[in-house]
Protein backbone atom coordinates (compact mmCIF):
# COMPACT_ATOMS: atom_id res chain seq x y z
CA UNK A 1 0.00 0.00 0.00
CA UNK A 2 1.14 3.36 -0.59
CA UNK A 3 2.73 5.25 1.98
CA UNK A 4 1.46 8.94 3.09
CA UNK A 5 3.38 9.86 5.74
CA UNK A 6 6.22 11.12 4.33
CA UNK A 7 4.96 14.92 4.59
CA UNK A 8 3.58 16.36 7.54
CA UNK A 9 0.57 17.69 5.50
CA UNK A 10 -1.03 14.91 5.79
CA UNK A 11 -4.11 14.12 8.79
CA UNK A 12 -5.66 11.22 10.88
CA UNK A 13 -9.75 10.48 10.89
CA UNK A 14 -10.48 10.00 14.75
CA UNK A 15 -13.60 7.35 14.60
CA UNK A 16 -14.77 7.82 18.09
CA UNK A 17 -17.83 7.81 20.27
CA UNK A 18 -19.21 10.67 18.12
CA UNK A 19 -18.97 9.30 14.80
CA UNK A 20 -19.83 5.25 16.41
CA UNK A 21 -22.35 6.75 18.53
CA UNK A 22 -26.25 6.75 17.43
CA UNK A 23 -26.78 10.20 18.88
CA UNK A 24 -23.95 12.12 18.66
CA UNK A 25 -25.48 15.75 19.49
CA UNK A 26 -26.40 14.29 23.31
CA UNK A 27 -22.86 12.98 23.77
CA UNK A 28 -21.26 15.76 22.46
CA UNK A 29 -23.32 18.27 24.68
CA UNK A 30 -22.39 15.71 27.61
CA UNK A 31 -18.84 15.93 27.06
CA UNK A 32 -19.21 19.66 26.97
CA UNK A 33 -21.07 19.63 29.89
CA UNK A 34 -18.82 17.24 31.98
CA UNK A 35 -15.84 19.32 30.65
CA UNK A 36 -17.26 22.43 32.42
CA UNK A 37 -18.09 20.75 35.84
CA UNK A 38 -14.41 19.68 35.43
CA UNK A 39 -12.92 22.70 34.53
CA UNK A 40 -15.49 24.42 37.77
CA UNK A 41 -14.77 22.16 40.24
CA UNK A 42 -11.00 21.31 39.70
CA UNK A 43 -10.85 25.52 39.41
CA UNK A 44 -12.52 26.02 42.63
CA UNK A 45 -10.34 23.29 44.22
CA UNK A 46 -7.37 25.25 43.54
CA UNK A 47 -8.61 28.71 44.10
CA UNK A 48 -9.62 27.60 47.36
CA UNK A 49 -5.77 25.64 48.65
CA UNK A 50 -4.22 28.72 47.30
CA UNK A 51 -6.65 31.29 49.57
CA UNK A 52 -7.47 29.28 52.87
CA UNK A 53 -4.23 29.41 55.08
CA UNK A 54 -5.64 26.08 56.79
CA UNK A 55 -5.36 24.17 53.05
CA UNK A 56 -1.38 25.61 53.34
CA UNK A 57 -0.25 21.63 54.08
CA UNK A 58 1.92 19.11 51.48
CA UNK A 59 -1.79 17.24 51.56
CA UNK A 60 -3.11 19.80 49.86
CA UNK A 61 -0.13 21.16 47.53
CA UNK A 62 -0.44 17.59 46.02
CA UNK A 63 -4.08 17.65 46.16
CA UNK A 64 -3.55 20.72 44.20
CA UNK A 65 -0.77 19.12 41.87
CA UNK A 66 -3.42 16.35 40.90
CA UNK A 67 -6.56 18.96 40.45
CA UNK A 68 -4.08 20.82 37.67
CA UNK A 69 -3.22 17.41 36.06
CA UNK A 70 -6.93 17.32 35.75
CA UNK A 71 -7.63 20.18 34.18
CA UNK A 72 -4.97 19.81 31.62
CA UNK A 73 -6.04 16.22 30.84
CA UNK A 74 -9.44 17.33 29.77
CA UNK A 75 -8.86 19.93 28.31
CA UNK A 76 -6.57 18.13 25.67
CA UNK A 77 -9.62 16.25 24.78
CA UNK A 78 -12.80 17.59 25.25
CA UNK A 79 -12.27 21.52 23.07
CA UNK A 80 -11.54 19.35 20.33
CA UNK A 81 -14.10 16.95 20.30
CA UNK A 82 -16.43 19.93 20.28
CA UNK A 83 -15.19 21.88 17.67
CA UNK A 84 -14.99 18.92 15.12
CA UNK A 85 -18.73 18.17 16.24
CA UNK A 86 -19.17 21.68 15.26
CA UNK A 87 -17.35 20.87 11.97
CA UNK A 88 -18.76 17.98 11.01
CA UNK A 89 -15.62 15.89 10.56
CA UNK A 90 -13.21 14.86 13.10
CA UNK A 91 -9.52 15.14 11.65
CA UNK A 92 -6.08 15.79 13.12
CA UNK A 93 -2.41 16.90 11.82
CA UNK A 94 0.03 14.20 11.48
CA UNK A 95 2.02 17.02 13.72
CA UNK A 96 -0.78 17.56 15.86
CA UNK A 97 -1.72 13.58 16.56
CA UNK A 98 2.34 13.37 17.90
CA UNK A 99 1.62 16.24 19.62
CA UNK A 100 -1.49 14.97 20.85
CA UNK A 101 -0.48 11.85 21.84
CA UNK A 102 2.97 13.49 23.72
CA UNK A 103 0.40 15.52 26.07
CA UNK A 104 -1.74 12.23 26.71
CA UNK A 105 1.16 10.77 27.82
CA UNK A 106 2.81 13.44 29.99
CA UNK A 107 -0.16 14.24 31.52
CA UNK A 108 -1.13 10.39 32.22
CA UNK A 109 2.16 9.37 33.58
CA UNK A 110 2.48 12.48 35.39
CA UNK A 111 -0.72 11.82 37.56
CA UNK A 112 0.51 8.30 37.68
CA UNK A 113 3.54 9.30 39.67
CA UNK A 114 1.92 11.48 41.85
CA UNK A 115 -0.89 9.49 42.96
CA UNK A 116 2.13 7.09 44.33
CA UNK A 117 3.89 10.47 46.17
CA UNK A 118 0.18 11.13 47.87
CA UNK A 119 0.08 7.87 49.32
CA UNK A 120 3.85 8.14 50.35
CA UNK A 121 2.67 11.65 51.95
CA UNK A 122 -0.51 9.71 53.97
CA UNK A 123 2.44 7.27 55.20
CA UNK A 124 4.33 10.00 56.65
CA UNK A 125 1.25 11.53 58.13
CA UNK A 126 0.14 8.20 60.05
CA UNK A 127 3.73 7.19 60.88
CA UNK A 128 5.46 10.33 61.63
CA UNK A 129 3.00 13.10 63.16
CA UNK A 130 5.18 15.12 64.67
CA UNK A 131 7.87 15.25 62.11
CA UNK A 132 5.32 15.60 59.16
CA UNK A 133 5.84 19.30 58.16
CA UNK A 134 9.25 18.43 58.14
CA UNK A 135 9.56 15.44 56.41
CA UNK A 136 7.49 16.87 53.83
CA UNK A 137 8.84 20.66 53.34
CA UNK A 138 7.78 22.65 50.48
CA UNK A 139 10.84 21.89 48.33
CA UNK A 140 10.79 17.78 49.09
CA UNK A 141 6.93 18.40 47.44
CA UNK A 142 8.07 20.69 44.63
CA UNK A 143 10.66 17.85 43.78
CA UNK A 144 7.54 15.05 43.86
CA UNK A 145 5.86 17.38 41.11
CA UNK A 146 8.92 17.84 39.13
CA UNK A 147 10.15 14.26 39.38
CA UNK A 148 6.57 13.12 37.89
CA UNK A 149 6.44 16.03 34.71
CA UNK A 150 10.03 14.56 34.03
CA UNK A 151 10.01 11.03 34.08
CA UNK A 152 6.61 11.45 32.80
CA UNK A 153 7.51 13.69 29.88
CA UNK A 154 10.74 11.74 29.09
CA UNK A 155 8.57 8.62 28.85
CA UNK A 156 6.29 10.12 26.47
CA UNK A 157 8.82 11.97 24.09
CA UNK A 158 10.68 8.21 23.74
CA UNK A 159 7.20 6.77 22.72
CA UNK A 160 5.62 9.64 20.51
CA UNK A 161 8.82 9.97 18.59
CA UNK A 162 9.40 6.19 18.09
CA UNK A 163 5.93 5.52 17.21
CA UNK A 164 5.36 8.26 14.63
CA UNK A 165 8.06 7.17 12.77
CA UNK A 166 6.83 4.56 11.61
CA UNK A 167 5.47 4.31 8.16
CA UNK A 168 1.58 4.89 7.71
CA UNK A 169 -0.68 3.66 5.04
CA UNK A 170 -3.14 5.14 2.86
CA UNK A 171 -5.87 4.06 5.53
CA UNK A 172 -5.80 6.74 7.90
CA UNK A 173 -8.73 6.21 9.67
CA UNK A 174 -7.90 6.03 13.78
CA UNK A 175 -10.52 3.47 15.90
CA UNK A 176 -10.41 6.00 18.79
CA UNK A 177 -11.34 9.02 20.11
CA UNK A 178 -7.28 10.55 20.43
CA UNK A 179 -4.27 9.63 19.10
CA UNK A 180 -2.88 6.96 21.29
CA UNK A 181 -0.29 4.23 20.51
CA UNK A 182 -2.24 0.63 20.26
CA UNK A 183 -4.93 2.35 17.59
CA UNK A 184 -2.00 4.08 15.50
CA UNK A 185 -0.07 1.02 15.59
CA UNK A 186 -2.89 -0.98 13.84
CA UNK A 187 -1.85 1.51 10.85
CA UNK A 188 1.58 1.04 10.53
CA UNK A 189 2.66 -0.51 7.49
CA UNK A 190 5.88 -2.27 9.08
CA UNK A 191 6.54 -5.06 11.37
CA UNK A 192 5.49 -3.54 15.18
CA UNK A 193 5.16 -6.54 16.98
CA UNK A 194 9.04 -5.76 19.03
CA UNK A 195 7.73 -2.60 19.61
CA UNK A 196 4.47 -3.13 20.84
CA UNK A 197 6.02 -6.09 23.05
CA UNK A 198 8.14 -3.04 24.67
CA UNK A 199 5.25 -0.17 24.75
CA UNK A 200 3.40 -3.59 27.50
CA UNK A 201 6.25 -3.96 28.98
CA UNK A 202 7.07 -0.02 29.87
CA UNK A 203 3.31 0.18 30.46
CA UNK A 204 3.21 -2.56 33.28
CA UNK A 205 6.23 -0.96 34.86
CA UNK A 206 5.20 2.81 34.61
CA UNK A 207 2.16 1.69 35.89
CA UNK A 208 2.75 -1.39 38.46
CA UNK A 209 5.66 -0.16 40.32
CA UNK A 210 3.94 3.11 41.48
CA UNK A 211 0.70 0.87 42.10
CA UNK A 212 2.73 -1.47 44.26
CA UNK A 213 4.30 1.82 45.95
CA UNK A 214 0.52 2.70 46.51
CA UNK A 215 -0.28 -0.67 48.15
CA UNK A 216 2.80 -1.27 50.47
CA UNK A 217 2.21 2.73 51.70
CA UNK A 218 -1.49 1.91 52.17
CA UNK A 219 -0.69 -1.49 54.21
CA UNK A 220 1.33 0.70 55.96
CA UNK A 221 -0.79 2.86 56.67
CA UNK A 222 -3.81 0.87 57.45
CA UNK A 223 -1.79 -0.87 59.89
CA UNK A 224 -0.91 2.34 61.77
CA UNK A 225 -4.58 3.61 61.56
CA UNK A 226 -6.08 -0.02 63.08
CA UNK A 227 -3.48 0.87 66.13
CA UNK A 228 -4.52 4.27 67.20
CA UNK A 229 -5.97 4.60 70.58
CA UNK A 230 -8.78 7.31 69.23
CA UNK A 231 -11.86 6.22 67.73
CA UNK A 232 -11.61 9.76 65.96
CA UNK A 233 -8.51 9.59 64.42
CA UNK A 234 -8.95 6.45 63.78
CA UNK A 235 -12.38 7.27 61.38
CA UNK A 236 -10.49 10.81 60.54
CA UNK A 237 -7.33 8.87 58.77
CA UNK A 238 -9.61 6.03 57.27
CA UNK A 239 -11.91 8.94 56.00
CA UNK A 240 -8.49 10.50 54.42
CA UNK A 241 -7.37 7.58 52.67
CA UNK A 242 -10.30 6.01 51.71
CA UNK A 243 -10.67 9.07 49.10
CA UNK A 244 -7.25 8.83 47.83
CA UNK A 245 -7.78 5.00 47.40
CA UNK A 246 -11.17 5.89 45.81
CA UNK A 247 -8.79 8.37 42.99
CA UNK A 248 -6.18 5.58 42.65
CA UNK A 249 -9.15 2.72 42.08
CA UNK A 250 -10.64 4.75 39.31
CA UNK A 251 -7.44 5.20 37.59
CA UNK A 252 -5.17 2.71 37.68
CA UNK A 253 -8.50 0.54 36.96
CA UNK A 254 -8.99 2.33 33.70
CA UNK A 255 -5.22 2.46 32.97
CA UNK A 256 -4.34 -0.92 33.34
CA UNK A 257 -7.84 -2.07 31.11
CA UNK A 258 -6.13 -0.12 28.60
CA UNK A 259 -2.19 -0.62 28.87
CA UNK A 260 -1.78 -3.65 30.76
CA UNK A 261 -4.64 -5.88 29.23
CA UNK A 262 -3.78 -7.22 25.99
CA UNK A 263 -5.75 -5.93 22.75
CA UNK A 264 -7.03 -9.18 21.85
CA UNK A 265 -9.30 -8.65 25.33
CA UNK A 266 -10.66 -5.45 24.44
CA UNK A 267 -12.19 -3.63 21.38
CA UNK A 268 -12.24 0.02 20.22
CA UNK A 269 -15.55 0.66 21.27
CA UNK A 270 -14.45 -0.36 24.88
CA UNK A 271 -11.14 1.32 24.85
CA UNK A 272 -13.60 4.52 23.14
CA UNK A 273 -15.37 4.65 26.45
CA UNK A 274 -11.66 3.87 28.88
CA UNK A 275 -10.56 7.11 27.30
CA UNK A 276 -13.59 9.27 27.89
CA UNK A 277 -13.61 7.79 31.48
CA UNK A 278 -10.19 8.46 32.29
CA UNK A 279 -9.93 11.85 30.28
CA UNK A 280 -13.12 13.19 30.97
CA UNK A 281 -15.58 11.50 33.74
CA UNK A 282 -12.59 10.80 36.16
CA UNK A 283 -11.67 15.05 36.08
CA UNK A 284 -15.55 15.63 37.05
CA UNK A 285 -14.86 12.78 40.16
CA UNK A 286 -11.72 13.39 41.42
CA UNK A 287 -11.99 16.61 43.21
CA UNK A 288 -15.84 15.82 44.00
CA UNK A 289 -14.19 12.61 46.05
CA UNK A 290 -12.03 14.84 47.48
CA UNK A 291 -13.64 18.10 48.63
CA UNK A 292 -17.36 16.19 49.78
CA UNK A 293 -15.38 13.91 51.75
CA UNK A 294 -12.77 16.64 53.04
CA UNK A 295 -14.25 18.85 56.33
CA UNK A 296 -11.31 21.24 56.08
CA UNK A 297 -12.31 21.54 52.29
CA UNK A 298 -16.06 22.16 52.85
CA UNK A 299 -14.96 25.05 55.54
CA UNK A 300 -12.82 26.93 53.37
CA UNK A 301 -16.18 26.71 50.76
CA UNK A 302 -18.31 28.16 53.08
CA UNK A 303 -15.70 30.84 54.23
CA UNK A 304 -15.49 31.56 50.24
CA UNK A 305 -18.84 31.77 49.80
CA UNK A 306 -19.20 34.31 52.88
CA UNK A 307 -21.15 31.59 55.08
CA UNK A 308 -18.15 30.78 57.21
CA UNK A 309 -16.46 32.33 59.70
CA UNK A 310 -14.09 35.30 58.35
CA UNK A 311 -11.19 34.04 60.51
CA UNK A 312 -10.13 30.32 60.40
CA UNK A 313 -10.14 28.23 63.51
CA UNK A 314 -6.63 27.19 65.14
Amino acid sequence: MELWNTTLDNSFFLIGILQDGKYPGLICATITFLYLVAMTSNGLLLLLIAKDKRLHLPMYFLLSQLSFMDLLFTTVISPKTFVDYLRGQSTISFSGCGFQMFLILTIGGAEDILLAFMAYDRYVAIQHPLNYMVIMGLKVCWSMVATSWLLASMNALVHTIYTMHFPFCRTREISHLVCEIPPLLKLACADTTKYEFMVYTMGVAFLLIPLSAILISYTLVLTAVFHMPSTQGRQKALLTCSSHLTVVTLYYGAAVFMYVLPSAYHSPQQDNIVSVFCTIITPVLNPLIYSLRNKDVLEALKKVLGKGPSVPKF
